[in-house]
């Protein structure tokens, strides 16, 4: 009976796809119980730890990431945790307030996060553990709270540092040494983690790390032209690689250079074909659950991508149309798989939902 009140709560979405979702309280706080149930919840998991020597092989995820060792792996608790502050921040009436507030405590306790970042030098070859993917998620988790007004908010900022001082100094050491983008459609995609990375810096007025990145972005993406988005997705995308690269580049071209970028960047059929909803055979698969995120993906770069073409281009209205049919035709889903989609998708359909 819970699942089906769930999934009520989305029916209107599925049903006419042209209906353009409401963030309402009532959603807020369902799918605030994703992460509240997962956040602790230490098995199954995938720690993506490099073992060394015999010894590392006994160590459980707790041991190894004291506060963001639930939700599967470290990326998805770590936006879990994100998601979390998001919604007490958009939502003062959250209806699960004080059960979100203590776990965000017992989370961010200081020791516990010194912790966390010690564990990059702890260990041989955890330099590059969660790069960029993790590093991302971990800076927009501190811009939330850098820009959040709030006491506990200044507490869990302050104690969140040493972790985010670590994720800096790795980035910053890494990015000038990155020949080439990652164009895939899973964690390794560079322009997502970059246009994070940016939207940190701008934020917390790191100069020097927002012209990095600002270079880079333009050496890797700025004579792109005719990306074969035709051929997009693969089978366990998350995101649209053509529309991460958009996203990205929307952020850093003056608005009339980036429409000319955007109009070289795509061809007709390529627009087509990101455009058509993913079909997702087994939700219960793992891997192939990945599509219901590409959906959120989509929604949430057609969003920005929309809002930053001029009022006149052809395809503004219709990319901000099209990201409210990937919103309605997945948020339904969420409730309806296992724990492959119950340990991350949430926080997707919240920055999809919330990202204006």
């Amino acid at each position: 009976m819970k699942k089906l009140f769930s999934i009520a709560v989305f029916v209107g979405f599925a049903v006419n796809a042209q209906l353009v979702p409401k963030f309402t309280d009532d959603m807020a706080a369902k799918l605030a119980e994703k992460p509240l149930k997962c956040i602790h919840q230490e098995y199954p998991n995938k720690t993506a730890h490099i073992i060394n020597n015999e010894k590392e092989a006994t160590l459980t995820p707790v041991e190894l990431h004291p506060s963001f060792y639930g939700c599967f792996d470290w990326h998805s608790s770590v936006h879990g945790h994100w998601m979390l502050v998001r919604l007490l921040k958009s939502k003062p009436k959250l209806a699960n307030e004080k059960e979100v507030l203590d776990l965000l405590e017992a989370s961010f306790n200081p020791e516990k996060i010194k912790e966390e970042a010690a564990y990059f030098t702890k260990y041989a070859i955890s330099a590059n553990f969660e790069r960029t993917y993790g590093w991302a998620w971990l800076l927009k988790l501190d811009e939330e709270l850098m820009t959040w007004n709030h006491p506990k908010a200044k507490i869990w900022h302050q104690n969140l540092k040493p972790l985010t001082g670590e994720i800096l100094r790795l980035w910053k050491t890494y990015l000038p040494k990155q020949t080439y983008p990652n164009r895939t459609g899973v964690h390794p995609n560079s322009a997502f983690a970059m246009a994070f990375a940016i939207d940190w810096a701008r934020k917390s007025n790191d100069h020097i790390f927002e012209n990095q990145l600002v270079e880079k972005a333009k050496y890797f993406y700025l004579k792109d032209q005719k990306t074969p988005a035709y051929l997009e997705p693969d089978g366990s995308d998350f995101f649209s690689p053509s529309l991460e690269i958009a996203d990205l580049m929307r952020r850093i071209l003056p608005q009339k250079e980036f429409a000319k970028w955007f109009n070289q960047f795509y061809e007709k059929r390529s627009i087509a074909n990101i455009s058509q909803i993913p079909i997702i055979s087994d939700i219960n698969d793992f891997q192939t659950v990945h599509l219901v995120g590409l959906s959120f993906s989509r929604a949430w770069t057609m969003k920005g991508i929309s809002k930053s073409l001029p009022e006149n281009h052809p395809l503004k209205k219709q990319l901000s149309t099209t990201a409210d049919q990937f919103l309605a035709n997945a948020l339904p889903l969420l409730f309806q798989g296992n724990y492959g989609g119950d340990h991350w998708l949430a926080s997707f359909a919240v920055y999809a939902l919330s990202e204006e």
